[in-house]
């Protein structure tokens, strides 16, 4: 059986001053004007994957949002962790609750808030990924062939070739990588055998419960307290105290790059992480001056820029590689080249007590 993740407790900082805490990223249209990104995530997956095998990590802030985003899903497929513990504890916890529904099953881990444009092919790639999963203790994962020297994502350096199902080839990881400098980034692509990591995972349940047991034990003997309360009054309560003393830590670094037997997919199917506002010019019409304006914009030499203001209008003279986002109650402005650093801002906010605009 196949059961999946979707892990939906990020607050999209990078996408500020539209992503606040209150309506993350993964809760905006960003790509249509139809569908969030969360909504998008577990419709393009609904040929392998029906709603009630659906699973949403979360936090209790963002519950009541998701029951409201997704019609159908079992309420009891909402896990909430009671406190940030990274990408390994949500992983974890996540597996002993759907263990305990859908014993032995594959679990698909998906981050919510990504886009895919060729989701034909993405399912292909995906059902490829799972036979992978399906052979002893194999973690499968899906790397995006780079096209371009990129530092925003952290990278996978694959090696010997394990086999190819129907055209798609299957490696052997070797390691994964922070994300790199320019130079560094440059050097990946032109070595070939660098991928992009997708944060998209495929296992067996028993496969990451053992990976957990052998790499991180402390965190594995919480997760069987938790099991064991699970469906009991104590749950909750069993939940935040494991919760408290559990390791922070991402699933990469605590399992990926320590397990054995993980194998990578290289994949192609327009993938973007959407992790910055100048990722709209890959979603979103660019103008003959090279902008992507959502709203009503007027400019004298403005170029190659983004410019976000629905409820108002925005002018500019002699601008070009700018980010401009009006919100009701912030603006920002910043070089393109720099947007990655809007998480920051937040940081500097937050040490003011300017918590209302974060």
């Amino acid at each position: 059986m196949l059961t999946a993740l979707i892990m939906a407790g990020g607050e999209g900082t990078r996408f500020w001053p539209l992503s606040r805490k209150d309506n993350p990223k993964q809760f905006l249209k960003l790509n249509d004007d139809q569908k969030t990104m969360l909504q998008e995530t577990v419709e393009r997956i609904k040929e392998l994957v029906p709603i009630e095998q659906v699973f949403i990590a979360t936090n209790a802030a963002y519950q009541e949002a998701i029951k409201k985003q997704l019609d159908g899903i079992p309420l009891e497929n909402i896990i909430v962790e009671p406190m940030k513990r990274n990408t390994a504890a949500c992983i974890g916890l996540s597996s002993v609750v759907i263990e305990n529904k859908y014993p032995g099953s594959t679990m698909i881990v998906l981050p919510a808030d990504h886009l895919i444009k060729d989701e034909k092919k993405f399912i292909d790639i995906l059902s490829k990924a799972v036979m992978t999963a399906a052979t002893g203790k194999n973690l499968v994962t899906l790397g995006i062939k780079p096209t371009h020297p990129e530092t925003g994502y952290g990278y996978i350096h694959y090696g010997n070739h394990l086999h190819t199902i129907d055209g798609d080839q299957v490696f052997e990881v070797q390691n994964f990588t922070e994300k790199p400098d320019l130079d560094t980034a440059k050097e990946f692509l032109e070595a070939g055998n660098y991928l992009w990591n997708s944060g998209m995972f495929i296992w067996q349940l028993d496969s990451i419960l053992y990976n957990i047991e052998k790499h991180l034990p402390e965190m594995y003997e919480s997760l069987l307290k938790i099991q064991k309360a699970l469906g009991t009054d104590a749950e909750k309560k069993v939940i935040k105290n494991e919760f408290e003393q559990i390791e922070s830590v991402s699933i990469d670094y605590g399992i990926m790059e320590r397990a054995d037997d993980i194998f990578v997919i290289p994949s192609s199917f327009g993938w973007d992480d959407l992790g910055s506002w100048p990722a709209l010019e890959r979603v979103k019409k660019v103008d003959d001056d090279g902008n992507v304006v959502i709203g009503k914009h007027y400019g004298i030499d403005t170029t190659n820029s983004i410019i976000h203001s629905p409820n108002k209008v925005v002018t500019t003279i002699g601008l070009d590689e700018v980010v401009i986002v009006d919100t009701e109650d912030a603006i920002l402005i910043c070089d393109k080249k720099r947007a990655q650093e809007v998480k920051e801002i937040r940081n500097i906010l937050a040490e003011d007590g300017l918590e209302d605009c974060l």
